[in-house]
């Protein structure tokens, strides 16, 4: 009787146990014609569990430790999302067919660190899928802007990057390591200190979230105006394979391969390749060759280690290198100064018997004869750790990254040799560490809590020299000394820069469920942030003389400068959120967040104050920025596979930093400095469409102004250099209540895709033509706004035509601006502010194949 009892409370302990805790998931995915689905998205919603599906359609997810019920998310391109709830043991095969619907309408992100649908969280938020990227030839974040109209982003070389998100985020024009960036990018949750890093190609890319406005609630480093959070495709235990190639007139070639598989029993890895080649699109008449071109290799390799079904370690390798012979700009123009007759650019190179070989920008046709060379490396190490502990999961990001600068440019863009030598090769490293909770903390209240800590150091080892026609583009008086044969020749200086930046900091946000329909989601966080900052450089070479008179007209183009700042600083930042769901079709939030950007410290010279000739050292360090920040946001979807969002906002910003261009030449990077305040206010747009299993249509719109409340010291416009007001030289404007840089007042994308089920060499698919437009309104190229640095509105128009499959061989035909519109990306003003001013092109028509074969 004793030992009866015994067994039978020994087998209602397994029962127990098993109905109590799951087992392993497994099942097919097929289309509605039993198609089998390949790469389909397959998660246990709330959790972070996931996979994806294999050529025959499996899957198999780990379960182990989950109790019951629970519900199995299937999401796959073009078909509606699937939900299968899993209430008993033992677990069926699943047999799951999904329809072919809008796959936007429940399109999963994990923007607030767990799964979720887009629809169903208060962030203005745009998702592109890896999928999305390539169809598009989205391969990297300048793509991604004609997609997502609230994203800016400028480069005139890697390095002079900035990526802005509803016109904030980085100060236009050329980069200062003394700021942080006001946009996080974070790949696989590992944050990415340098804007370097967007103007890379993307490798094996999963999901691209873009999140709209401040998030430093719920993202390791504090980021005021947005983030981009990217996900890469992760190893997997069943075995599969990717090759892409494509070909393109400018003898455009990338190649793309992504490899997979189970390594062991509790071990897979993933290794995944991109490279990326064209020819150059301007002709350097001087060297007889076209410049710009396109030189990208990048690897990544992935190992995943499972020690038990409640945790994941994944450790990441990747290393990107760009080889370029690019990033030349070409004159665009040359606007009159008020400096005096002799000073204009026109009159300088007559003196010099020089022409421009054109002035027409789109003649795409220039004669710089300093090489222009933008090679960088960047890589790093990443090692994270998921481990399931209660409701939620805990995971622990440790990372270390490095990113190395060897460029040359030709900063006068002429043939003549004025700046002889302009470059500033880096290099930086950064280590960071992030730990955070993110799950059910009760039956009403989830969310997310972590700490942060960064600690990174840059070193710059420039060097800037003239050549034998600095003395006609630097002279300043009539004095004949200026033509002292080889005054200015080979003269120059060195740079030593030098930084080191730390910041720690502790955030949290939850969602307190008053209702099943109103939520409150408050949000704090406290960050510390320390720089110390270097900066020395060192004149050399010239004539070597004795006489005060050459010596002085020396200093007047470099000087010899040097200074040391250090700082530091705390603050408390935080948000809260509204939300109700008003139906499910309709969801309404408002945002109020105050954020901040930290300290900025100057580390590429300072302007000299006219009367003392001393560094003005009062702009050595920065004053943070004060972010003040309201939204309001109603997501929809009015009838079915439809969705429509539109986003409000209002932001308004405290000692904006702000990159200033100066005229001096021994600045050589410009500066920074602090505008009193400035605003930005707009509305945005998210729409998609399916009319019917054929055709569905996406659109996204965005207005945007972005206005000086107070800048009373802002530089002087291109065509003011040299102004003189009874009898002083004026080195600064009052801009208050004119237009900030880089912002378009009307952006927008349109796009469209047409499709039917076909089969093609044996496999089924779908024949689609897709059309996408991106349009902009004209915006100001200069801090302070000038007639001459508007770049124009334009509209450009790409297509693709062809067959994809979730196995085998998938081809399309692409082209990219269509109509082969002739636009500016950027203007920019040539050192030391003789007139002439030149232009980043946007690329013309371009066209090719691509052909994709999944295994």
């Amino acid at each position: 009787m004793k030992n009866s009892i015994k067994n039978i409370f020994t087998i209602l302990s397994i029962l127990t146990f098993s109905v109590s805790f799951a087992q392993n998931i497994e099942g097919t995915i097929t289309d509605s014609e039993k198609n089998p689905l390949e790469a389909a998205n397959v998660v246990v919603k709330g959790t972070t569990i996931n996979t994806v599906t294999d050529a025959s359609g499996h899957f198999s997810l780990d379960t182990k430790g989950r109790k019951l019920p629970l519900i199995v998310l299937v999401q796959y391109v073009g078909y509606k999302t699937t939900e299968v709830e899993i209430t008993t043991l033992p677990v069926p095969l699943l047999q799951i067919a999904l329809k072919e619907e809008n796959e936007l309408i429940e399109v999963v992100v994990s923007s607030r660190r767990r799964i979720e649908k887009v629809q169903d969280i208060p962030i203005a938020v745009s998702v592109i899928t890896g999928k999305q990227a390539e169809q598009t030839g989205a391969f990297n974040v300048n793509r991604i802007k004609e997609l997502v109209p609230s994203v800016q982003l400028y480069s005139s070389n890697p390095r002079n990057t900035g990526i802005n998100i509803r016109s904030l985020g980085s100060p236009f024009g050329l980069t200062n390591d003394g700021i942080d960036p006001g946009v996080g990018f974070y790949v696989d949750g590992v944050y990415y200190a340098r804007p370097a890093a967007t103007t890379l190609d993307f490798i094996d890319v999963e999901q691209i979230e873009v999140l709209r406005g401040p998030q430093g609630s719920l993202f390791g480093k504090n980021t005021t105006s947005g983030a981009f959070n990217i996900t890469t495709r992760k190893p997997s235990f069943t075995s599969g394979a990717d090759f892409e190639v494509s070909y393109g007139n400018y003898a455009f070639l990338q190649a793309k391969a992504s490899v997979t598989g189970a390594l062991g029993k509790k071990v897979a890895g993933r290794l995944s390749f991109s490279g990326t080649q064209r020819d150059g699109l301007i002709d350097n008449i001087a060297t007889g060759r076209a410049t710009n071109t396109l030189n990208n290799q990048g690897i990544r390799g992935q190992l995943l280690y499972t020690p038990s079904e409640n945790t994941n370690i994944i450790f990441a390798a990747d290393i990107t290198t760009q080889r370029p012979d690019g990033y030349a700009q070409v004159v665009a123009g040359v606007a009159p100064t008020k400096r005096a007759a002799y000073r204009q650019f026109d009159a300088i190179i007559a003196d010099l018997n020089y022409e421009l070989p054109t002035r027409n920008a789109f003649d795409r046709k220039m004669d710089q004869d300093t090489p222009w060379r933008s090679g960088q490396d960047m890589g790093g190490l990443s090692l994270n750790i998921d481990t399931k502990i209660g409701g939620g999961t805990l995971t622990s990001t440790t990372a270390w990254r490095f990113w190395n600068w060897d460029p040359s440019n030709d900063r006068d863009f002429t043939g003549l040799q004025v700046l002889a030598k302009s470059q500033n090769p880096t290099r930086q490293t950064q280590i960071t560490q992030e730990v955070r909770y993110a799950g059910q903390l009760t039956s009403r209240i989830s969310g997310v809590a972590g700490v942060f800590f960064i600690d990174q150091t840059s070193q710059t080892d420039g060097t800037e020299e003239s050549g034998d026609a600095q003395w006609r583009f630097s002279q300043s008086t009539t004095s004949p000394l200026w033509k002292t044969p080889g005054l200015f020749e080979g003269y120059g200086i060195t740079t030593d820069a030098r930084i080191r930046a730390s910041s720690a900091a502790v955030f949290g946000q939850i969602d307190w469920a008053i209702t099943d329909r109103f939520h409150i989601l408050p949000g704090l966080r406290y960050n510390f942030d320390k720089k110390d900052a270097h900066y020395a450089r060192k004149t050399y070479g010239g004539l070597q003389t004795t006489d005060p008179a050459l010596l002085a007209l020396k200093k007047l183009v470099y000087s010899d400068q040097a200074f040391d700042s250090s700082t530091d600083n705390t603050d408390f930042s935080g948000n809260i959120t509204l939300t109700y769901k008003a139906s499910d079709k309709i969801n309404i939030y408002g945002t109020y967040a105050k954020s901040y950007k930290p300290v900025g410290v100057n580390v590429a010279g300072l302007p000299t104050d006219s009367k003392t000739g001393q560094p003005m050292t009062e702009l050595a360090v920065i004053k943070p920025e004060k972010v003040n920040h309201f939204e309001v946001g109603v997501k929809t979807s009015p009838f079915q596979n439809s969705i429509f969002n539109l986003t409000f906002f209002n932001t308004n910003i405290k000692d904006y930093q702000t990159n200033v261009q100066a005229a001096e030449l021994g600045v050589n990077r410009g500066y920074l400095a602090n505008a009193d305040e400035v605003r930005v206010r707009g509305a945005e747009l998210d729409a998609s469409f399916v009319f019917s299993k054929h055709l569905t249509v996406n659109a996204a719109a965005t207005y945007t102004e972005g206005t000086y409340v107070k800048f009373t010291n802002a530089p002087l416009p291109l065509e003011d250099t040299g102004l003189v007001v009874d009898g002083v030289q004026v080195a600064y404007k009052d801009v208050s209540g004119t237009d900030l840089p880089g912002v378009s007042r009307w952006a927008g994308s349109l796009g469209g895709e047409l499709s039917d089920n076909a089969r093609f060499f044996g496999n089924a698919g779908k024949i689609f033509l897709g059309i996408d437009s991106y349009a902009r309104s004209e915006f100001s190229s200069s801090p302070s706004a000038s007639k001459y640095l508007v770049v124009p509105g334009y509209a450009i128009f790409n297509a693709r035509l062809g067959f994809r499959a979730s196995q085998g061989l998938s081809v399309h035909f692409w082209g990219r601006n269509l109509l082969n519109k002739d636009y500016y990306e950027q203007l920019l003003p040539a050192g030391g502010n003789a007139g002439h001013y030149a232009a980043v092109l946007g690329d013309q028509r371009t066209y090719g194949v691509t052909l994709k074969y999944s295994l």
